[in-house]
């Protein structure tokens, strides 16, 4: 037996009214679940919409161009029948779960049993302004309760099956707040709160609020500064070569319709450093007792954009020639700028690129962009005299730093790999061997 279901719009935190701005589907198109069914945006970014079952589409009730928020209806799905025995089973042992849960207190309680542990709260994060609330494991009535409390499920720990969050789950974690505690990692410690000042007795002042994405992308800077021990390595490479050599690809690079770039052999250079020097391609796991070495080379380049900092992705950077990585390059930033970046194209990242070049400078210090251990800093390039052969040549001179995680990396190691990849940025044929 099948059924018909309402695909409505699910949690989607902060977003309310957001403008549907792909439908991915037809009707009697067949999708399994997760596939997207449709792409909306609002005026940070984009995000699509997956199925929650598998099924046949029956109707589609919105369009291009539509506002929607939580809860608006927008695909009818006819359901198999086996989908529909696996959904009412579900449903059996969420009502199982709910109905346990008050029982359960209560009997601990009068075992006079070890109360349970405290709230957890996220010791990692993917992703820069978006709430992990919509993917928390959460039954729709215990998201409508931390919806009337104003708590962010992303931020609960669940006790339940397969950690599913319970409405215990949320009392807790409201008096733990409510009680005077700080959401914390592990590693962060207390430091003095800055007292507020009321600085329109000393003049004239505007008040302007921050977007959503500084504030986030603010609050992660700052857990990733003073939870990560940072070290800096500053170093230079003489490009002058290869700074021929991509203006000697320009036309060829124009007639395929490419801007190619600095960033693009950065990104290449990068890739070939990462191969020879793997602890740079890692992440810490969570208990802090194992290193996850990556076998995969997804680069983030930092995208400054109206809303804040970005840092879209570059998947598979070693299987990509100069113009792909170019062409995608621009793709992607202009995504970001436009707000029509996914969350998708924000994950996955093994190292990070932090290029102001065209804006200028000669040093800074790069924050590590975590779960990453490294990130790359790159300074405007000048020409500078270099003495070579008793005399002095004019030189492009590019500066650049390193801030890697001294958990993982040590000093020589920090060292080691500036120092290789400016032989390779010295001479870009290096990326061939």
């Amino acid at each position: 037996m099948s059924k018909i279901e309402e695909i409505k719009i699910p949690d989607i935190g902060d977003f309310d009214a957001v403008e549907v701005i792909e439908i991915a589907v037809s009707v009697g198109d067949s999708v399994e679940p997760e596939d997207t069914l449709i792409t909306v945006e609002s005026d940070k970014a984009s995000m699509d919409i997956p199925s929650p079952n598998a099924g046949e589409i029956k109707e589609i009730k919105v369009n291009i161009g539509d506002k929607v928020s939580e809860g608006t209806p927008i695909i009818s799905l006819l359901i198999s029948e086996e989908g529909v025995k696996k959904d009412n089973q579900v449903s059996k042992e969420t009502e199982e779960i709910e109905k346990k849960e008050t029982p359960k207190v209560k009997k601990q309680t009068e075992n006079k049993a070890a109360p349970p542990p405290p709230p957890k709260t996220p010791e990692s994060s993917q992703l820069v302004g978006q709430s992990n609330s919509a993917k928390s494991h959460a039954s729709p009535s215990v998201r409508r309760f931390a919806r009337e409390l104003g708590v962010d499920l992303g931020l609960v720990y669940g006790t339940g099956p397969k950690k599913r969050i319970l409405k215990e789950d949320v009392k807790a974690f409201t008096k733990s707040i409510m009680s005077g505690e700080k959401l914390a990692n592990k590693g962060a410690f207390s430091t003095l709160e800055i007292p507020p000042v009321d600085f329109s007795k000393f003049g004239e002042i505007e008040q302007k609020p921050l977007t959503r994405i500084r504030r986030i992308a603010g609050q992660t800077l700052h857990r990733n500064w003073i939870t990560i021990p940072h070290v800096t390595q500053f170093d230079e490479a003489d490009i002058t070569e290869l700074e021929e050599f991509r203006k000697s690809k320009l036309e060829s690079a124009k007639k395929e319709g490419v801007k190619l770039t600095l960033v693009t052999f950065l990104i290449k250079a990068v890739v070939v450093a990462l191969q020879k020097f793997p602890e740079f391609n890692s992440s810490i796991e969570p208990s802090g007792e194992n290193l996850i070495i990556k076998k995969y080379f997804h680069v983030g380049v930092a995208v400054n954009t109206k809303n804040g900092l970005l840092v879209p992705v570059l998947k598979d950077a070693d299987k990509k020639g100069l113009f792909d990585i170019a062409t995608e390059i621009i793709e992607l930033s202009n995504k970001a700028r436009e707000g029509k970046i996914s969350p998708k194209d924000l994950q996955g990242g093994c190292f990070t690129i932090s290029s102001l070049g065209g804006i200028g400078g000669l040093h800074f210090t790069p924050i590590i962009n975590a779960p990453e251990v490294a990130i790359l800093g790159v300074s405007r390039a000048a020409m500078k005299p270099v003495y070579e052969n008793g005399t002095f040549e004019p030189r492009l001179i590019l500066p650049f730093a390193l801030s890697y995680d001294h958990r993982v990396v040590d000093g020589v190691a920090g060292a080691q790999f500036t120092q290789f990849l400016s032989t390779i940025l010295t001479d870009i044929r290096h990326i061939l061997l």
